[in-house]
């Protein structure tokens, strides 16, 4: 079955942070990723932009509107994600633990939707 974990953690402006300190983070990252793509469970995954970059779209009255920024103002952002193919959600629980930002954010974890029609590798990234 096909998890999405979801990386939430509170922004934090890259100047502020030093280059050791952020080269930890990357060296933690590109190691869980690694690790994650040898053991065969990560299907994909990506780092997003900050939130000051999205843009909201909604359609009302037949009207597309958007906005600039994310829609919900909270103190923790979605940062990126990981896709992963496990075999139950407790190992997908395993996986999101060991995430770099489960140690000051949070990891969602949610099942990827199957629809009967649906071709199994369509979407996933590989």
């Amino acid at each position: 079955m096909r998890y999405l974990a979801l990386i939430y953690s509170e922004e934090v402006d890259p100047s502020t942070v030093s280059p050791e300190q952020m080269g930890e983070v990357m060296e933690a990252y590109n190691q869980f990723t690694k690790d994650a793509r040898e053991s065969g469970v990560m299907l994909g995954g990506e780092a997003l932009q900050p939130t000051s970059t999205a843009t909201s779209v909604r359609v009302k009255d037949g009207q597309t509107v958007t906005t600039d920024g994310p829609f919900a103002e909270t103190r923790e952002a979605l940062g990126g994600y990981y896709l992963f193919k496990c075999k139950d959600l407790d190992e997908a629980i395993e996986w999101a633990a060991r995430i770099p930002g489960a140690r000051d954010g949070t990891i969602e974890v949610r099942p990827i939707m199957e629809f009967p029609d649906q071709d199994p590798g369509a979407g996933d990234g590989a």
